[in-house]
């Protein structure tokens, strides 16, 4: 048995890793929230570590309000950083191979091509500044690690931007999304479905790798795309804005260069309105 250890299980990948779990028996996970783990304590970390024994822990948890983070820095950074660096110390001691998720707001978007690996970091927000601390503490700490930048993540399960305009679009509600930024909208069930890949495959090809669905869009493409699929376009209940006013600033170009993990961990993803279809039809059938 590969035993594993998932922090953040009330996220939404969280909830994607759980339902991506079943179709590998081989697997012993104990999926964790605050109330049972609450890793911004090094303590709580270290002792729960001694009692338990991992093979690989996926570190999900997150303080994932890009807005709420401007005016709540230090929470964002004990999440994102502090807790991480926690996360990162007991896996190096306890020789636990640790898979963590970043974000694409670690670039300003500056640039008008795929962001690589390799690629000059500078984000723009404290959101992104936080995560990547986060980073940095694991790559400084823990030699046996994968770092999956991922981008625009949305499910079936809480709240984003998914749920979000299938409720509008079944309530009739007019909307006005930007075309202001573009990157692309990453299905966490795909990225749930990577990561216990990776684990299956006993890789040890680790470090920093990009993963999102492929292709770009704006918001207003991702919009779109969700009324289109579940049935809920009109030609009056969706219009487009080349500005939106938000607290945060965010990158206006944050796609990502995923040739190193096709190449390396030979994962390969599929479009992002594609995977978003299914997803929609999936949903839709069941229920």
């Amino acid at each position: 048995m590969i035993k594993i250890l998932v922090t953040g299980a009330n996220g939404q990948l969280g909830k994607c890793l759980k339902d991506g779990v079943l179709d590998y028996p081989e697997f012993d996970v104990l999926f964790t929230a605050r109330k049972d783990l609450d890793i911004e304590k090094k303590e709580v970390i270290s002792e729960f570590f001694r009692n338990h024994s991992f093979d690989y822990c996926i570190n999900t948890a997150a303080y994932t309000n890009v807005e709420k983070a401007e005016s709540e820095p230090d929470a964002a950074f004990s999440i994102n950083a502090n807790a991480v660096k926690n996360l990162s110390e007991a896996c190096e001691i306890n020789d636990v191979i640790l898979l963590h998720i970043s974000t694409d707001y670690v670039f300003d978007g500056e640039q008008n091509r795929p962001y690589v690996e390799s690629d000059a970091t500078n984000p723009i927000n404290v959101y992104g500044d936080s995560k990547l601390k986060g980073e940095q503490y694991i790559e400084d700490i823990c030699r046996k690690h994968f770092i999956f930048r991922t981008s625009w993540l949305y499910s079936q399960y809480g709240h984003n931007f998914l749920n979000t305009i299938l409720k509008y679009g079944k309530e009739g509600k007019p909307l006005t999304i930007t075309t202001e930024q573009v990157g692309t909208p990453t299905n966490a069930n795909d990225l749930a479905k990577a990561i216990l890949e990776v684990i299956d495959s006993k890789s040890e090809a680790y470090g920093l790798y990009h993963y999102s669905n492929e292709g770009e869009a704006t918001w207003y493409d991702f919009a779109k795309a969700i009324l289109t699929f579940s049935g809920h376009l009109t030609p009056t209940n969706l219009a487009k804005t080349d500005h939106y006013r938000t607290f945060a600033a965010r990158p206006k170009y944050s796609v990502l260069d995923k040739s190193r993990i096709n190449r390396i961990l030979e994962i390969r993803m599929i479009g992002w309105e594609t995977s978003l279809k299914l997803l929609i039809e999936k949903t839709t059938t069941n229920t």
